[in-house]
């Protein structure tokens, strides 16, 4: 393959990456996509493509599109609660996250919420509200008429509108002193700062996968994230390090165990008050992660 179409497609990679894992709630299988495209732009003839962007954007959509059917009676079987895979965002790997959509559109708790689209629907909102395609242009890459793609849109933002929280619109300054907060309390078992920080009806999500002993229902109220806590402080490995990062474009928390990555924490934040947390902990989840942890030089490396 010509070095130059090699370097085409590596000016899309981390758009295209993106792309996959808003579509999947996985970075593994996002990765697969990406490689999958690149398979396909290699047996290609460029110079047949008008648009490069539109090409390879509808070919990962396509391919995203056909796992997702699979992807979705996976999750049905799941053991406890499925959360996408987190991803530290730090470093662009999945692109621009400059405007309140596309921060907001990898949000974990975002992607839960995504889940409830059908994969169509999916595909829709993710290249409408997180890229700004126009329908004219979502519509050539799922392969609807205009009029279909906005329909679709109008669903899908329908099924997930007021579920998401107005995260965006709040300050990025109070978010990450909040977690900075979290993180300190957390570190000296400071369970009085703790329950200062958390809401009274903050809710707990925990994904260990059935690897890993952890709740498999969310845990909901003050009293009850408190004692969750106190029971998990208890269990953390002596010497285990925790480290801020930007976790899916928001502040989070890792959790290190020696060079280990055991666990990633993403605390949301409304009204001053720690409103929700996604814990995910099962391992096949966090490779990813600790792979970049690695490669920033934080504690467990």
């Amino acid at each position: 393959m010509r070095a130059d179409a090699v370097e085409e497609f590596e000016r899309h990679r981390s758009r295209l990456f993106g792309l996959a894992y808003r579509m999947l709630g996985s970075a593994a299988e996002a990765e697969d996509v990406v490689q999958d495209t690149f398979l396909r732009w290699h047996r290609v003839q460029d110079s047949t493509v008008e648009s490069v962007s539109g090409w390879l954007a509808k070919v990962a959509t396509n391919l995203c599109l056909n796992r997702l059917t699979s992807a979705r009676a996976r999750r049905e079987q799941y053991v406890g609660t499925w959360l996408p895979e987190p991803v530290l965002t730090a470093d662009g790997v999945l692109g621009l996250l400059d405007s309140v959509q596309q921060r907001d559109s990898v949000r974990l708790a975002f992607l839960v919420l995504l889940e409830r689209l059908n994969p169509v629907e999916r595909a829709v909102f993710v290249l409408r509200e997180a890229f700004d395609y126009s329908h004219q242009e979502v519509a050539e890459i799922v392969g609807l008429s205009t009029a279909n793609s906005r329909q679709v849109h109008h669903r899908a933002r329908r099924k997930v509108s007021g579920a998401a929280g107005d995260v965006g619109q709040r300050p990025r300054e109070q978010r990450s002193d909040l977690v900075r907060g979290f993180l300190a309390a957390a570190e000296d078992g400071d369970l009085k700062e703790l329950e200062r920080l958390l809401a009274e009806d903050v809710t707990v999500w925990v994904d260990g996968g059935g690897q890993v002993g952890t709740a498999r229902r969310p845990i909901v109220g003050h009293a009850r994230v408190l004692r969750y806590f106190t029971g998990i402080m208890g269990r953390v490995p002596e010497g285990a390090k925790l480290a801020a990062a930007k976790v899916n474009g928001e502040p989070g928390v890792l959790v290190f165990a020696g060079t280990d990555l055991i666990g990633v924490l993403v605390p949301e934040v409304e009204d001053g008050r720690i409103t929700r947390i996604c814990i995910i902990a099962n391992p096949d989840k966090l490779a990813f992660s600790a792979r970049l942890s690695h490669q920033a030089g934080l504690p467990g490396s």
